[in-house]
């Protein structure tokens, strides 16, 4: 084999970021370079011992991702609009491809989101619209994969805390279906399309692993949690007054929603995770087993 091809990897440390780093063995003939603000923070610390370079560099500073972007073959490239809002995301972005265009990156793939290309009105898709289109701009060669509903989204704060007492509070209709994917399915999705240029170069995917309305997801984790979970239609006012951007996501769940094709992608990736796959080794799920034991 010869020298192993580098890809560099945006937001190493967070969560699709690091899927990808973890979906992208040596034994394959990668090399993965991880872009970090912070080396010394132990996620980055982690994904050292994996064997992942970890290198420090700021999407806002174009000089620093030259740097980390030489001699790389290819880029994974996301960012974050509830972190940065969305003129922050869109200049991330566009620092990114700008800096793999210089370095004359071969495959560049950019993680966007379900219903980008839509017309969804809502700020963090128009933002990955805005950046899919500067991508095309600049001639990069290009794949773009667009995620639905993250399941990891169940192990946050907006979910845990009433999962363990039993609810799932969500602002949607009992009977909307919300596709939903496991991160680690991202990062498999991404590594195919480094590994197969041919089948993926050119092409934007909406991914998706599983669709559930709430009440079947109440459901799921009935059983995973060995306790009863119940749906509770939150009121949207609420959500709204608490996040705007969030309930309007959830009011396009209800209109519109995703429209990932899954049983296509199971047959690229047979090894897709359904939701009750995915809790089976969810660490939220087990917390809520855990504490349905200790009562």
């Amino acid at each position: 084999m010869g020298a192993k091809r580098l890809i560099v990897v945006a937001g190493a440390t967070g969560n699709q970021g690091g899927a990808v780093a973890r979906a992208l063995p040596a034994a394959r003939g990668w090399r993965v370079r991880g872009l970090t603000r912070d080396p010394a923070k132990p996620e980055s610390k982690e994904l050292a011992r994996l064997g992942v370079e970890m290198v420090k560099a700021d999407l806002y500073d174009r000089a620093s991702l030259d740097s980390a972007l030489k001699g790389a073959h290819g880029v994974f490239s996301v960012q974050n609009f509830w972190t940065e809002g969305y003129e922050g995301e869109v200049r991330q972005g566009r620092n990114l491809a700008a800096a793999a265009k210089a370095a004359g990156v071969e495959h560049f793939v950019y993680s966007s989101v379900g219903g980008a290309d839509r017309n969804s009105g809502l700020p963090h898709f128009e933002s990955k619209w805005e950046i899919e289109a500067h991508l095309r701009s600049l001639g990069l060669p290009t794949t773009v994969v667009r995620p639905v509903f993250f399941m990891d989204n169940f192990n946050g704060p907006n979910f845990q805390p009433g999962l363990l007492e039993g609810k799932l509070p969500v602002a949607l209709d009992p009977e909307t279906k919300l596709q939903m994917i496991a991160v680690e399915d991202i990062g498999a999705f991404v590594a195919m399309a480094f590994g197969k240029p041919e089948q993926f170069m050119g092409k934007a995917m909406e991914i998706a692993g599983d669709e559930l309305t709430m009440p079947e997801t109440a459901a799921a984790f009935t059983k995973a949690m060995g306790r009863k979970v119940e749906f509770v239609q939150q009121d949207i006012g609420e959500v709204r007054r608490a996040n705007a951007e969030w309930a309007k996501m959830l009011e396009w769940f209800d209109a519109a929603g995703y429209e990932a094709d899954i049983p296509a992608l199971r047959k690229t990736h047979p090894g897709l995770l359904t939701f009750a796959q995915w809790l089976a080794k969810s660490e939220g799920a087990r917390a809520g087993k855990q504490a349905a034991t200790a009562r």
